[in-house]
Protein backbone atom coordinates (compact mmCIF):
# COMPACT_ATOMS: atom_id res chain seq x y z
CA UNK A 1 0.00 0.00 0.00
CA UNK A 2 1.41 3.40 -0.28
CA UNK A 3 2.37 5.62 2.18
CA UNK A 4 -0.30 8.33 2.72
CA UNK A 5 -3.85 8.14 1.71
CA UNK A 6 -5.17 10.79 -1.10
CA UNK A 7 -6.81 13.87 0.20
CA UNK A 8 -6.78 15.55 -3.38
CA UNK A 9 -7.96 14.32 -7.05
CA UNK A 10 -4.46 14.76 -7.84
CA UNK A 11 -3.01 12.51 -4.90
CA UNK A 12 -5.88 10.30 -6.08
CA UNK A 13 -4.73 9.79 -9.50
CA UNK A 14 -1.52 8.87 -8.77
CA UNK A 15 -1.94 7.23 -5.44
CA UNK A 16 -4.22 4.40 -7.71
CA UNK A 17 -2.28 4.58 -10.49
CA UNK A 18 0.12 1.66 -9.28
CA UNK A 19 -2.82 -1.64 -9.96
CA UNK A 20 -1.72 -3.30 -7.02
CA UNK A 21 -2.35 -0.29 -4.67
CA UNK A 22 -5.81 -0.36 -6.15
CA UNK A 23 -6.52 -3.47 -5.91
CA UNK A 24 -5.11 -4.05 -2.09
CA UNK A 25 -7.28 -0.50 -1.12
CA UNK A 26 -10.40 -2.31 -2.88
CA UNK A 27 -9.63 -5.81 -1.33
CA UNK A 28 -9.55 -3.97 2.19
CA UNK A 29 -12.71 -2.41 1.87
CA UNK A 30 -14.73 -5.61 0.55
CA UNK A 31 -12.88 -7.96 3.19
CA UNK A 32 -12.11 -5.92 6.53
CA UNK A 33 -11.60 -9.56 7.67
CA UNK A 34 -9.27 -10.92 5.78
CA UNK A 35 -10.34 -12.09 1.61
CA UNK A 36 -13.05 -15.27 1.41
CA UNK A 37 -13.63 -17.12 -1.19
CA UNK A 38 -17.74 -15.98 -2.58
CA UNK A 39 -18.39 -19.14 -3.49
CA UNK A 40 -17.38 -21.48 -0.23
CA UNK A 41 -16.79 -18.65 2.34
CA UNK A 42 -13.83 -20.24 3.01
CA UNK A 43 -10.70 -17.92 4.37
CA UNK A 44 -7.97 -20.14 3.33
CA UNK A 45 -7.40 -18.69 -0.17
CA UNK A 46 -3.73 -17.95 -1.76
CA UNK A 47 -3.33 -14.77 -4.19
CA UNK A 48 -1.81 -15.35 -7.86
CA UNK A 49 0.52 -12.14 -8.33
CA UNK A 50 0.62 -12.85 -12.02
CA UNK A 51 -2.91 -12.41 -12.10
CA UNK A 52 -4.16 -10.45 -9.32
CA UNK A 53 -6.32 -13.03 -8.53
CA UNK A 54 -7.21 -15.10 -5.32
CA UNK A 55 -7.52 -18.75 -5.30
CA UNK A 56 -9.51 -20.81 -2.83
CA UNK A 57 -7.96 -24.06 -1.63
CA UNK A 58 -10.88 -25.88 -0.70
CA UNK A 59 -13.54 -25.34 -3.59
CA UNK A 60 -9.92 -24.46 -5.94
CA UNK A 61 -12.13 -21.68 -7.61
CA UNK A 62 -10.16 -18.25 -8.78
CA UNK A 63 -11.62 -15.00 -8.06
CA UNK A 64 -10.96 -11.25 -8.00
CA UNK A 65 -11.65 -8.05 -5.90
CA UNK A 66 -14.36 -7.34 -8.55
CA UNK A 67 -16.76 -10.26 -7.97
CA UNK A 68 -20.02 -9.39 -6.53
CA UNK A 69 -19.68 -5.15 -6.82
CA UNK A 70 -20.30 -2.61 -9.59
CA UNK A 71 -17.12 -3.47 -11.21
CA UNK A 72 -17.62 -6.71 -11.96
CA UNK A 73 -17.24 -8.32 -15.66
CA UNK A 74 -15.75 -5.14 -16.30
CA UNK A 75 -12.16 -5.26 -18.49
CA UNK A 76 -11.23 -1.72 -16.50
CA UNK A 77 -8.81 -1.62 -14.30
CA UNK A 78 -9.13 -0.07 -10.83
CA UNK A 79 -6.84 2.10 -11.38
CA UNK A 80 -9.22 3.90 -13.42
CA UNK A 81 -12.65 3.00 -12.07
CA UNK A 82 -10.87 4.98 -8.32
CA UNK A 83 -10.13 8.25 -10.30
CA UNK A 84 -13.78 8.20 -11.73
CA UNK A 85 -15.59 7.34 -8.21
CA UNK A 86 -13.39 10.51 -7.15
CA UNK A 87 -14.71 12.30 -9.71
CA UNK A 88 -18.39 11.68 -9.37
CA UNK A 89 -18.21 11.92 -5.75
CA UNK A 90 -17.21 15.39 -5.32
CA UNK A 91 -17.73 17.33 -8.39
CA UNK A 92 -20.72 19.40 -7.43
CA UNK A 93 -22.27 19.25 -11.08
CA UNK A 94 -21.46 16.05 -12.13
CA UNK A 95 -19.15 14.64 -14.83
CA UNK A 96 -20.30 14.12 -18.16
CA UNK A 97 -19.34 10.55 -20.03
CA UNK A 98 -17.75 12.68 -22.91
CA UNK A 99 -15.45 14.56 -20.41
CA UNK A 100 -14.75 11.74 -18.05
CA UNK A 101 -13.95 9.71 -21.63
CA UNK A 102 -11.39 12.05 -22.10
CA UNK A 103 -10.07 12.16 -19.04
CA UNK A 104 -9.32 8.21 -18.65
CA UNK A 105 -9.29 7.09 -22.48
CA UNK A 106 -11.97 5.29 -22.85
CA UNK A 107 -14.94 5.54 -24.90
CA UNK A 108 -17.61 7.55 -24.04
CA UNK A 109 -20.18 4.24 -23.81
CA UNK A 110 -18.11 2.71 -21.49
CA UNK A 111 -17.75 6.19 -19.25
CA UNK A 112 -21.61 6.51 -19.58
CA UNK A 113 -22.21 3.24 -18.38
CA UNK A 114 -19.37 3.38 -15.58
CA UNK A 115 -20.75 6.58 -14.44
CA UNK A 116 -24.55 4.39 -14.11
CA UNK A 117 -22.82 1.51 -12.02
CA UNK A 118 -20.88 4.16 -9.74
CA UNK A 119 -24.40 5.77 -8.96
CA UNK A 120 -25.41 2.47 -7.83
CA UNK A 121 -23.30 2.64 -5.31
CA UNK A 122 -24.25 5.98 -4.61
CA UNK A 123 -27.99 4.51 -3.92
CA UNK A 124 -29.08 5.56 -0.29
CA UNK A 125 -30.32 2.48 1.66
CA UNK A 126 -31.24 4.00 4.76
CA UNK A 127 -34.94 3.48 6.13
CA UNK A 128 -34.87 6.34 8.82
CA UNK A 129 -37.75 8.38 8.63
CA UNK A 130 -37.25 12.22 9.41
CA UNK A 131 -37.93 14.24 12.17
CA UNK A 132 -38.46 17.82 13.65
CA UNK A 133 -39.03 20.27 10.97
CA UNK A 134 -39.20 18.65 7.74
CA UNK A 135 -39.75 20.81 4.22
CA UNK A 136 -41.70 19.21 1.70
CA UNK A 137 -41.97 20.42 -2.02
CA UNK A 138 -41.94 18.86 -5.21
CA UNK A 139 -40.59 20.20 -9.03
CA UNK A 140 -40.89 19.09 -12.53
CA UNK A 141 -38.02 17.49 -15.02
CA UNK A 142 -37.70 17.73 -18.58
CA UNK A 143 -37.17 20.03 -21.99
CA UNK A 144 -38.89 23.80 -22.11
CA UNK A 145 -41.27 24.02 -24.71
CA UNK A 146 -39.66 27.26 -25.33
CA UNK A 147 -36.92 25.27 -27.37
CA UNK A 148 -39.69 23.80 -29.65
CA UNK A 149 -40.05 25.05 -33.24
CA UNK A 150 -43.65 26.31 -32.80
CA UNK A 151 -45.77 24.84 -35.22
CA UNK A 152 -44.58 21.23 -33.11
CA UNK A 153 -45.30 23.12 -29.27
CA UNK A 154 -48.54 23.84 -30.56
CA UNK A 155 -49.69 20.96 -31.78
CA UNK A 156 -48.31 18.88 -28.55
CA UNK A 157 -49.31 21.28 -25.80
CA UNK A 158 -52.54 22.42 -27.49
CA UNK A 159 -55.17 22.04 -24.51
CA UNK A 160 -52.25 20.28 -22.03
CA UNK A 161 -50.69 21.66 -18.80
CA UNK A 162 -47.47 23.35 -19.08
CA UNK A 163 -45.97 20.37 -17.14
CA UNK A 164 -47.12 17.83 -19.77
CA UNK A 165 -44.13 16.03 -20.74
CA UNK A 166 -42.39 16.41 -17.70
CA UNK A 167 -41.32 13.83 -14.97
CA UNK A 168 -42.60 15.08 -11.45
CA UNK A 169 -40.31 14.64 -8.61
CA UNK A 170 -40.78 15.10 -4.36
CA UNK A 171 -38.43 16.18 -2.12
CA UNK A 172 -38.28 16.27 1.82
CA UNK A 173 -35.72 17.86 3.96
CA UNK A 174 -35.18 17.20 7.47
CA UNK A 175 -33.69 20.63 8.95
CA UNK A 176 -30.77 19.85 11.27
CA UNK A 177 -30.28 23.13 12.72
CA UNK A 178 -26.62 25.52 12.62
CA UNK A 179 -24.74 23.54 13.96
CA UNK A 180 -26.39 20.26 11.95
CA UNK A 181 -26.85 19.94 8.06
CA UNK A 182 -29.87 19.22 6.16
CA UNK A 183 -30.92 16.00 4.46
CA UNK A 184 -32.96 15.32 1.77
CA UNK A 185 -34.81 12.36 -0.06
CA UNK A 186 -35.88 13.02 -3.55
CA UNK A 187 -37.58 10.44 -5.76
CA UNK A 188 -39.52 10.41 -9.11
CA UNK A 189 -43.42 9.95 -8.57
CA UNK A 190 -46.44 9.41 -10.87
CA UNK A 191 -48.33 12.29 -10.59
CA UNK A 192 -48.46 15.21 -7.39
CA UNK A 193 -52.11 14.45 -6.65
CA UNK A 194 -53.29 13.76 -2.48
CA UNK A 195 -52.84 10.34 -2.46
CA UNK A 196 -49.34 10.41 -4.14
CA UNK A 197 -47.45 13.23 -1.75
CA UNK A 198 -49.14 12.31 1.48
CA UNK A 199 -47.94 8.84 1.38
CA UNK A 200 -44.86 9.61 0.79
CA UNK A 201 -44.55 12.18 3.42
CA UNK A 202 -46.56 9.52 5.59
CA UNK A 203 -44.08 7.02 4.76
CA UNK A 204 -40.61 9.05 5.14
CA UNK A 205 -41.63 11.62 8.01
CA UNK A 206 -42.53 10.09 11.90
CA UNK A 207 -46.19 10.39 12.68
CA UNK A 208 -46.06 10.42 15.97
CA UNK A 209 -47.46 13.89 15.99
CA UNK A 210 -43.89 15.82 16.90
CA UNK A 211 -42.87 16.71 13.36
CA UNK A 212 -43.09 20.01 11.70
CA UNK A 213 -44.29 19.58 7.44
CA UNK A 214 -43.80 22.63 5.72
CA UNK A 215 -45.12 23.01 2.75
CA UNK A 216 -46.48 25.35 -0.58
CA UNK A 217 -50.11 26.21 -0.61
CA UNK A 218 -50.44 22.85 -3.47
CA UNK A 219 -53.92 21.89 -2.87
CA UNK A 220 -52.52 17.97 -2.68
CA UNK A 221 -50.54 18.75 0.40
CA UNK A 222 -53.74 19.94 2.51
CA UNK A 223 -54.73 17.32 5.01
CA UNK A 224 -58.30 15.53 5.05
CA UNK A 225 -60.13 12.83 6.95
CA UNK A 226 -60.61 11.08 3.87
CA UNK A 227 -57.20 10.06 3.74
CA UNK A 228 -56.29 9.30 7.12
CA UNK A 229 -55.93 10.69 10.68
CA UNK A 230 -54.85 14.45 10.09
CA UNK A 231 -52.92 14.80 13.13
CA UNK A 232 -50.11 12.49 12.65
CA UNK A 233 -48.40 15.78 12.31
CA UNK A 234 -47.67 19.52 12.62
CA UNK A 235 -48.78 21.24 8.65
CA UNK A 236 -47.57 24.81 7.96
CA UNK A 237 -48.13 26.51 4.63
CA UNK A 238 -46.29 29.19 2.53
CA UNK A 239 -48.50 30.58 0.18
CA UNK A 240 -45.63 31.39 -2.53
CA UNK A 241 -48.04 33.71 -3.98
CA UNK A 242 -48.02 36.40 -1.18
CA UNK A 243 -44.73 35.62 0.18
CA UNK A 244 -41.66 32.75 0.11
CA UNK A 245 -40.51 33.39 3.82
CA UNK A 246 -42.73 33.59 6.88
CA UNK A 247 -40.14 33.36 9.90
CA UNK A 248 -39.38 29.70 9.81
CA UNK A 249 -42.40 28.67 7.36
CA UNK A 250 -40.70 28.09 4.01
CA UNK A 251 -39.17 25.65 1.80
CA UNK A 252 -36.17 27.05 0.58
CA UNK A 253 -33.73 24.49 1.45
CA UNK A 254 -35.60 22.19 -0.93
CA UNK A 255 -35.90 24.85 -3.49
CA UNK A 256 -32.07 25.05 -3.09
CA UNK A 257 -31.49 21.69 -3.99
CA UNK A 258 -33.68 22.11 -6.47
CA UNK A 259 -31.09 24.59 -8.27
CA UNK A 260 -28.22 22.40 -7.31
CA UNK A 261 -30.58 19.65 -9.11
CA UNK A 262 -31.60 21.29 -12.42
CA UNK A 263 -28.06 23.09 -12.76
CA UNK A 264 -26.64 19.72 -12.85
CA UNK A 265 -28.90 18.50 -15.44
CA UNK A 266 -29.08 21.38 -17.69
CA UNK A 267 -25.28 22.46 -17.75
CA UNK A 268 -23.62 19.07 -17.29
CA UNK A 269 -25.40 15.95 -18.62
CA UNK A 270 -27.76 18.16 -20.92
CA UNK A 271 -30.53 15.31 -21.57
CA UNK A 272 -31.32 12.94 -19.21
CA UNK A 273 -33.83 10.14 -20.40
CA UNK A 274 -36.90 10.09 -17.97
CA UNK A 275 -35.88 6.25 -17.91
CA UNK A 276 -32.43 6.96 -15.94
CA UNK A 277 -33.21 10.31 -13.83
CA UNK A 278 -33.96 8.48 -10.70
CA UNK A 279 -30.30 7.61 -10.99
CA UNK A 280 -29.26 11.56 -11.05
CA UNK A 281 -31.39 11.41 -8.51
CA UNK A 282 -29.46 9.25 -5.87
CA UNK A 283 -26.09 10.96 -7.17
CA UNK A 284 -27.34 14.87 -6.16
CA UNK A 285 -28.95 13.13 -3.46
CA UNK A 286 -25.18 11.77 -2.15
CA UNK A 287 -23.16 14.74 -2.23
CA UNK A 288 -25.72 16.76 -1.13
CA UNK A 289 -26.43 14.53 1.93
CA UNK A 290 -22.49 13.93 2.79
CA UNK A 291 -21.78 17.82 1.88
CA UNK A 292 -19.91 18.74 5.29
CA UNK A 293 -17.74 15.90 4.85
CA UNK A 294 -14.40 15.83 3.16
CA UNK A 295 -13.90 14.75 -0.93
CA UNK A 296 -11.69 11.46 0.77
CA UNK A 297 -14.82 11.17 3.58
CA UNK A 298 -17.43 10.91 0.23
CA UNK A 299 -15.30 8.76 -2.02
CA UNK A 300 -15.09 5.73 0.68
CA UNK A 301 -18.39 5.91 1.74
CA UNK A 302 -18.98 5.80 -2.39
CA UNK A 303 -16.39 2.51 -2.59
CA UNK A 304 -17.53 0.86 1.04
CA UNK A 305 -21.46 0.21 -0.86
CA UNK A 306 -19.93 -1.23 -4.56
CA UNK A 307 -20.68 -4.56 -2.87
CA UNK A 308 -23.99 -6.22 -4.09
CA UNK A 309 -24.53 -3.42 -6.58
CA UNK A 310 -23.87 -5.33 -9.58
CA UNK A 311 -25.74 -3.34 -12.60
CA UNK A 312 -25.29 -5.06 -15.97
CA UNK A 313 -25.64 -3.37 -19.36
CA UNK A 314 -29.12 -4.76 -20.33
CA UNK A 315 -30.42 -4.09 -17.04
CA UNK A 316 -29.08 -0.16 -17.56
CA UNK A 317 -30.67 -0.41 -20.64
CA UNK A 318 -34.11 -1.78 -19.86
CA UNK A 319 -33.91 -5.29 -21.51
CA UNK A 320 -33.83 -6.68 -18.49
CA UNK A 321 -35.37 -6.53 -14.60
CA UNK A 322 -32.39 -4.38 -12.77
CA UNK A 323 -29.99 -7.18 -10.49
CA UNK A 324 -29.50 -6.27 -7.01
CA UNK A 325 -26.86 -9.07 -6.99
Amino acid sequence: MATAQPRTLLEAVKYFSDKDVALQFVAALKWPDGVTCPSCESKKVGFLKTRRLWKCRDCAKQFSAKVGTIFEDSPIGLEKWMPAMWLIVNCKNGISSYELARDLGVTQKTAWFMLHRIRAAMQSNTFRKMKGEVEVDETFIGGKARFMHQGRRERIFRGKSHHFGKVAVQGLLERRGEKGHSEVHVEVVDNVRRFKLQGNIRKHVNMDGTATVYTDALKSYTQTAKWGPTDLYVHKVIDHAEAYVDGQIHTNGMENFWSLLKRGLRGTYVSVEPFHLFRYLDEQMYRFNNRKDSDFGRFIGAVKSVVNRRLTYVALTGKELPQTC
